[in-house]
């Protein structure tokens, strides 16, 4: 493929960019179906939303206004009623709601007499309200602002979502948008040419916009998300920059050895181009690993992800070689000033690059690593062990929206207040009930059993309040939970709802069906659902990513130590979260606040992107220490040559990785900065730990041990490549001119 591309280089490149053209247009035409999230939710949410998709019923986007009196003042008051009916007229007034309610009609009266909640739906499609709620936050702005004696505020599903948009959506965003600047950035300190550190990131980027056009024509079958889509954005470009960076660095080498360009593209393609080949593929296994958990989210990042990999590997392969092969020397254009000076003072005597330097970092590490490997093992492997450690006690959850953003936004505040006043208001618990005839005399006895039966078990402070459409033979009972914000208490309301009070009430009737869902309902059935996948999950990339290793190195020992070495590193990441998360130690250092707990769907998520990155780097390092020690080096002088040569663009690539996803550890949402911190000291682990010191000290350790096959797996494919057959270098060299320096 490499040498072909090197060949026909203007059809290699021609070709790339018709398939990114052709992606972009078909995927713009084809337009992108996004994931239903109550939909593809996992249990009694799923149920519900069937029930009311198939009766042509949409949940509307909930509001309420919490109307509160200051001292003394009372609901009963004449003075307070007349506010009440000024919110009901205002909200009306904007012809954006429907459904209002008057809080004396419908009993939604605090305990004390002093607040009360005027609740009604918003007009049109649920997803959307938040487009079209200003209006009416603005109408209720100018109730508050007429009567300084009450406290007048909104919040709901639409008013919500249009704070936190307007708080975190550009944050977002922008952090998105800085990764890209900031790997370029990089790129360009790492080889201080200006045309080198362009082509990981076009690369990338051009991989990640024909990823964009594919799945939006996969999205009709598998729907997708902006999850996904940023998910997409930062894998995409951690292997598109790898893979550049580990056959630019390799094809440099070559022709630095007096390989023609011709020859030292070929030689790079049978070995670089062959290491992003196995990466890639075991990075797409480590993906499919999202599938297995049926969630619609997570299917949709690993389809996505699964894509912008194959993707990036097929450009690594075809349109690099034929830029390499365009470009030649003039990949060296553009020099920074200041950042190479070596190279002017060497002059342009030639077009053969100087051999890429080896770390000279990293070769003062690795010295005493093979000198003392047991003090290096036990020394690395228990400093890892011990920052596992805290894992072991790892407690997940669905963060509330208090635990989520802190209580310093308008909206979280009005949160607490509705909250206080009724407990659960906020977030009720939603029973959906189906009959066959809803308004036949059992079934009313039977959801005012269920009324009753809610408050009387401690479930809830009420009031309980129903909604019938007996037009399709369905009715809407609003619970608010008693535990309110206390997610462990509001859990257990809905587990008392759903088994002792929705049986002993609702069950009773035959042929009537009760999801019960709402935001606590759905909270708990994603985390049991996200629980019960992670064996699978486990199982299913450890033992692909193990066979994968085991073909391609004929090694069983390369694929148990490349296990195992994973697993330690992603162990470590899990302890890193713990301890400051759910303990607080160092919290301070990164903005946390006290969460006590790791967002229920990270550790599932990190370990399936962990794998397949930390499987990245393995595979390039461990193939150039295999493809030495096949050319006659000794395993203890095969392990130095592919360290030291390998450790510039391997920590080039991770420090890219650990500051694009420490730009996520800046955002203010705890999920955001609890992902972005997990990965950054992973991959910072991943890359300095483990491949700069266990890994060298391990294959020291066991020697030859290191190639060892039974005899009984001989039979098994063969996927390794043949050293020995790749052409040597001339014998003599011309003098060198400027090289292509790895700064890291």
């Amino acid at each position: 493929m490499g040498a072909w591309s090197a060949r026909h280089r203007w059809a290699a490149v021609g070709a790339w960019l018709l398939l990114v053209v052709v992606a972009v247009f078909a995927g713009q035409a084809a337009g992108r179906v996004d994931v239903d999230e109550d939909r593809s939710m996992p249990g009694e949410v799923n149920q519900a939303a069937t029930i009311n998709d198939d009766a042509g019923l949409k949940a509307p986007a909930g509001e309420m206004v919490l109307v509160q009196g200051k001292g003394s003042v009372k609901a009963t008051d004449p003075a307070f009623r007349s506010v009440v009916g000024e919110v009901m007229d205002a909200v009306k007034g904007t012809g954006k709601v429907t459904a209002v309610t008057s809080p004396y009609d419908t009993k939604a009266i605090s305990a004390d007499g002093r607040s009360v909640l005027v609740r009604f739906d918003m007009l049109g499609d649920e997803k959307t309200a938040g487009d079209r709620v200003a209006p009416v936050m603005d109408a209720v702005e100018k109730v508050q602002a007429e009567h300084k004696d009450l406290r007048v505020e909104e919040f709901g599903d639409a008013s919500a979502e249009k704070v936190l948009d307007d708080a975190f959506g550009s944050d977002f965003k922008t952090a998105e948008y800085s990764a890209v600047p900031l790997a370029l950035g990089i790129l360009l300190i790492a080889f201080g040419a200006l045309v080198a550190a362009l082509l990981p990131v076009v690369l990338a980027m051009t991989a990640f916009v024909a990823a964009g056009g594919v799945v939006a024509l996969v999205s009709h079958s598998v729907p997708m998300s902006d999850t996904a889509n940023s998910v997409m954005l930062l894998v995409g470009l951690a292997v598109g920059v790898d893979y550049c960076l580990f056959y630019l660095r390799r094809e440099r080498e070559e022709r630095a050895a007096g390989h023609d360009r011709e020859t030292a593209l070929k030689i790079a393609a049978a070995t670089s181009g062959r290491a992003v080949l196995i990466s890639g593929i075991t990075v797409i296994v480590a993906m499919a690993g999202m599938l297995f958990t049926g969630i619609g989210d997570f299917k949709a990042m690993g389809v996505a992800t699964m894509i912008v990999v194959a993707i990036a590997m097929v450009g690594s392969v075809t349109v690099l070689p034929a830029l390499l092969s365009l470009l030649g020397h003039r990949v060296e254009k553009g020099r920074i000033p200041f950042l190479n000076r070596r190279a002017r003072r060497e002059g342009a005597a030639g077009h053969r690059p100087a051999a890429p330097s080896s770390s000279r970092v990293w070769r003062t590490v690795l010295g005493p690593v093979l000198r003392h490997p047991k003090a290096a093992t036990v020394i690395a492997g228990g400093a890892l062990i011990a920052l596992a450690l805290p894992a072991f006690g790892m407690k997940t959850a669905n963060l509330s929206m208090q635990q989520e953003l802190g209580d310093g936004l308008p909206v979280i505040q009005t949160y607490e207040h509705i909250n206080a006043a009724f407990p659960g208001g906020p977030d009720p618990a939603h029973v959906v009930v189906k009959a066959a005839d809803i308004d036949a005399p059992a079934v009313e006895k039977a959801i005012a059993g269920f009324q009753a039966e809610a408050v009387s078990s401690g479930a809830s402070k009420g009031p309980v309040t129903v909604t019938v459409h007996s037009a399709q033979n369905i009715a809407r009972i609003d619970v608010p939970l008693e535990g309110g914000a206390d997610r462990a208490k509001a859990e257990a309301d809905v587990k008392l709802l759903r088994e002792h009070v929705r049986p002993g009430t609702l069950g009773k009737v035959a042929g009537l069906q009760a999801p019960i869902t709402g935001e606590t309902a759905g909270s708990m059935d994603f985390t049991h659902k996200i629980t019960s996948s992670v064996p699978p999950v486990f199982a299913f990339v450890t033992v692909f990513a193990f066979l994968l290793m085991l073909l391609s190195f004929r090694s069983l020992t390369i694929a148990v130590t490349s296990i195992a070495l994973n697993l330690l590193s992603v162990g470590a990441a899990y302890g890193i979260l713990t301890a400051v998360f759910q303990h607080g130690w160092g919290a301070s250092l990164v903005g946390a606040h006290g969460t006590g707990a790791v967002v229920a769907w990270l550790p599932l998520f990190l370990f399936v992107i962990l794998f397949g990155l930390s499987m990245d780097y393995h595979v390039f390092v461990v193939s150039r220490i295999r493809e030495a020690r096949m050319r006659g080096l000794s395993t203890k002088g095969a392990i130095e040559h592919g360290i030291t040569t390998t450790a510039g663009v391997v920590t080039s690539a991770a420090v890219i990785m650990v500051a694009v996803f420490a730009i996520f550890g800046t955002l203010s949402m705890q999920s955001m900065k609890q992902m972005g911190v997990g990965l950054a000291f992973a991959v910072l682990i991943d890359a300095t730990v483990i491949r700069g010191v266990l890994l060298p000290a391990v294959m020291t350790l066991l020697g030859d041990r290191n190639w060892y096959l039974p005899r009984w797996m001989h039979r098994l494919p063969d996927l390794t490549h043949d050293e020995s057959a790749l052409p040597q270098p001339p014998a003599a060299a011309p003098a060198p001119v400027p090289q292509l320096t790895d700064r890291f």
